[in-house]
């Protein structure tokens, strides 16, 4: 059995791949983060979008279910909300609302991205085997047929930390094609899609009587040759609601609390506007502007180190609008841990090559979802729609049409957003018979809300739209 793991960076991707290297033998996990880690659910500056709206969606909690048994019982515990996609959103795409139906769906956990990765990083510290070391990993050792371990930078110097294994996991700002560069290793090609979204959040109190009111979203619009403007109000642990806005380049939301608000109100709806006009915010605006795609094709570099894995937003990272991310990252740990167990342990030869190419599939499939959106709109940089992208653009709208209306169309959607399902889905013989067959039921003309909600929003509403 191989002596020592490494993985470079202690966010969710690491914490699950530190869980599934432990669970497979390995005698010692060195999980390497340059950040000093808080003792608690607490923002830190290695989590750029930490402060900003995360949706952990079914696919991608099954999936880490499987790696940390009873993470989403700790979650609930912790204040988390479970929210079904069927009921309990409402949404308003750019095809006009949806409607809430009373008939299960797939389910989804909302909750301050802080909490998901205390919470993980909390349960996977129990395993005696695996240890956090605050150091910066700055590059690989070894050649390029084998990596050994990696150089790291600490409080006491720089030095080498021999590994059988080493797995980077830190995050956007990886480093790994410079350090596959020193080793020989060159050509691997990237690619970046930027839409210029800027996101802005705010956190506010959940006002007395609105503790049970939807999650509320009004989608970016990316079919209008105009900037996608965005806004969402999420419940989050602590009696609060997460506000977020997201603008795409040359319409970015303010930092200001009175552009914050005026921007929510300038929305094709202004249901998010008038929800947060009435209820006390807790903290100022945040900006992010860290919310490029960009792939690295590390899968397709024609030699590849024994050694080494790559996972989660080091390997690909996508606009974070689209709530993809963190199940990404799972389902990366999650073929990790498949792979070792087929191959008996982390030192058998051509195991990081299978991990690489496993875990790309769900990363390229989420790519193909963020990437086919973010080219639509008229400032983005790095890719315009070809044909295939028209082709899907208008099959999509025609679906999102008919699941104004129809379960049918409805659940193709849910299953696909929830990413329990590859985006195949959408085009199985009873989903394209909804979208071609449209809504049953005539367009709503305003939010699907409960009398009870209604009076809600009337309440709290202090704008007069």
């Amino acid at each position: 059995m191989s002596r020592r793991a490494v993985v470079v960076g202690a966010g969710l991707a690491g914490m699950l791949a530190a869980a599934v290297l432990a669970d497979a033998g390995v005698p010692e996990v060195v999980v390497l983060d340059r950040d000093e880690l808080p003792d608690g659910p607490r923002q830190r500056r290695g989590l750029p979008q930490g402060r900003h709206a995360h949706l952990l969606m079914t696919g991608g909690l099954t999936a880490m279910e499987e790696i940390v048994p009873g993470v989403g019982k700790r979650l609930l515990a912790a204040g988390a909300h479970e929210i079904s996609l069927s009921s309990g959103v409402l949404a308003r795409s750019p095809e006009g609302w949806l409607r809430r139906w009373r008939r299960e769906g797939p389910v989804m956990l909302t909750c301050t991205r802080a909490l998901v990765d205390w919470t993980v990083r909390a349960a996977v510290l129990e395993h005696p085997r695996v240890e956090v070391r605050r150091a910066a990993a700055v590059g690989l050792t070894g050649s390029a047929g084998r990596v050994r371990g990696v150089r790291v930078s600490g409080p006491d110097g720089e030095g080498d930390l021999d590994a059988d294994l080493v797995v980077d996991a830190s995050g956007r700002g990886t480093r790994i094609v410079t350090w596959l560069e020193r080793l020989g290793l060159s050509g691997v090609r990237t690619r970046t899609v930027d839409s210029g979204l800027v996101n802005a959040s705010r956190v506010y109190r959940v006002p007395a009587g609105a503790e049970r009111f939807p999650l509320t979203i009004v989608q970016a619009d990316p079919y209008v040759s105009r900037p996608g403007r965005s806004a969402m109000v999420m419940p989050v642990e602590g009696d609060r609601w997460l506000v977020s806005c997201g603008g795409t380049r040359g319409g970015e939301p303010p930092a200001d609390a009175e552009g914050f608000l005026r921007y929510t109100l300038d929305l094709p709806d202004p249901i998010v506007g008038r929800l947060i006009s009435g209820a006390e915010p807790l903290t100022d605006v945040h900006l992010s502007r860290s919310t490029s795609n960009v792939r690295h094709y590390l899968d397709k570099a024609p030699h590849w180190p024994e050694g080494l894995v790559v996972l989660g937003d080091a390997l690909g990272t996508f606009n974070p609008a689209y709530g993809q991310g963190m199940s990404v990252a799972a389902f990366g740990a999650r073929v990790l841990g498949q792979e070792l167990e087929r191959a008996g342990g982390p030192d058998a030869p051509g195991l990081a090559r299978r991990v690489l190419r496993g875990a790309a599939r769900p990363v390229d499939a989420a790519w193909a979802m963020a990437v086919g959106q973010d080219v639509l709109y008229p400032a983005t940089r790095g890719g315009r729609p070809g044909i295939a992208d028209r082709a899907v653009t208008a099959y999509t709208r025609r679906m999102t049409r008919a699941a104004a209306g129809s379960f049918a169309a409805a659940s193709a959607i849910w299953d696909v957003t929830s990413m329990r399902t590859p985006p195949t889905r959408m085009f199985h013989p009873a989903a394209v018979l909804a979208a071609l067959t449209g809504s049953p039921l005539p367009a709503l003309s305003g939010p699907p809300l409960t009398p009870a909600e209604r009076e809600v929003l009337d309440g709290l509403d202090r704008t007069g739209a």
